[in-house]
């Protein structure tokens, strides 16, 4: 006998008018409060406290993700709010191996998913349909793990050898100006790419041996405490940072607001870079240069190069870890571990 009950959902489920699109994920229900009521202000604020408590982004990420779900139901005609457990199983099922020849999404993305279902749910008062206490949701999330596997995918470290290449194959003049900035501020710096895209010139400060970047938040700084990353004049004039920057704030005009913008066909200076585009654009000089599989790399290639090479020349955990704000030595560790890997390899195919 199946295990499973039946995974279609039956008649009832099906919703000939479907209902419009609900409320954000994270809102408080002040429906059940007077405007006169002497709580109403205490309850405005709690949502807004409520809502404080992810990065925008995240809840950005929920919404779409909750969009996706919606849509999904509406054109295979199932009720979305509330779900049954079937299907939700049916729609990370669809996700994991989709029929549309799209990529098949990550285990990571799913379980976000599924966050987002229940956020929905609960903050209109109904239980979970993507709880892990329902086995066909939890069987079936386990088995895509188990089939797609959850290690994340790394991308390769973009090491100095590798950052001088990429400056050989620079083309513009004005966006070979922002892309050597971006490149040698980004690893110098070891920024995160939405770190990079967020720069702004009022984050600058300078001094005799070089700049101090405010980072007022960032991924792991939630609560917004904020961290300081110091970038040096180098050694050479064609790869210090500083000198790169100085160079593309002039030629772009930019005296305030944020540092990395798009430059347009004709040389045009347009709004500023989102952590997509970074990603991209490093992507594109790869592959321009010919370094390796384009695909391997992206924006936190910079930050990983950062940190492979600083180790390799004898830095410490603790000096890496102050630089990059990682809370524990595990990913610094893991970097190294992978340039070993990668000077192993290279060894092995000498033929001794």
């Amino acid at each position: 006998m199946d295990p499973h009950p039946e995974i279609f959902p039956p008649e009832t489920d099906l919703v000939p008018d479907l209902p419009p699109s609900q409320p954000s994920t994270h809102a408080l229900a002040l429906r059940s409060f007077r405007t006169d009521d002497p709580l109403y202000e205490t309850a405005r604020s709690a949502t807004e406290f409520i809502g404080a408590a992810k990065a925008d982004a995240t809840h950005r990420a929920y919404e779409s993700d909750w969009r996706d779900f919606e849509a999904w139901c509406r054109e295979n005609r199932l009720a979305f709010l509330p779900a049954q457990p079937e299907t939700v199983a049916l729609y990370i099922s669809a996700l994991a191996k989709p029929s549309n020849g799209e990529r098949p999404r990550k285990p990571s993305t799913i379980t976000r998913r599924l966050t987002a279902i229940t956020q929905v749910h609960r903050a209109q008062g109904f239980d979970s349909p993507a709880a892990m206490r329902h086995k066909l949701v939890a069987d079936a999330l386990h088995g895509i793990r188990r089939k797609l596997g959850t290690a994340p995918v790394m991308k390769k470290p973009l090491t100095r050898e590798k950052i001088i290449q990429l400056l050989g194959v620079l083309e513009g003049p004005i966006a070979a100006a922002r892309d050597k900035a971006l490149l040698l501020l980004g690893f110098a710096g070891s920024l995160r790419r939405a770190e990079l895209a967020a720069l702004r010139v009022e984050d600058i400060h300078r001094h005799r041996k070089g700049i101090t970047i405010t980072i007022p938040y960032s991924k792991t700084d939630q609560e917004k405490k904020g961290r300081e990353v110091e970038v040096l004049y180098g050694i050479h004039d064609r790869t210090c940072p500083i000198l790169a920057l100085d160079n593309w704030l002039k030629i772009a005009g930019i005296r305030e607001g944020y540092v990395l913008r798009r430059v347009g066909a004709h040389g045009n200076v347009g709004s500023a870079l989102d952590k997509d585009s970074i990603g991209r654009i490093v992507q594109r000089l790869v592959r321009r240069a010919g370094i390796a599989d384009p695909e391997t790399y992206g924006g936190h290639s910079l930050r990983a190069g950062f940190v492979t090479e600083a180790s390799a020349n004898g830095a410490t955990d603790r000096e890496i870890m102050k630089q990059t704000g990682h809370k524990t030595v595990a990913m610094v560790h893991r970097y190294a571990r992978e340039d070993q890997a990668d000077r192993q390899s290279a060894e092995s195919k000498l033929g001794l």
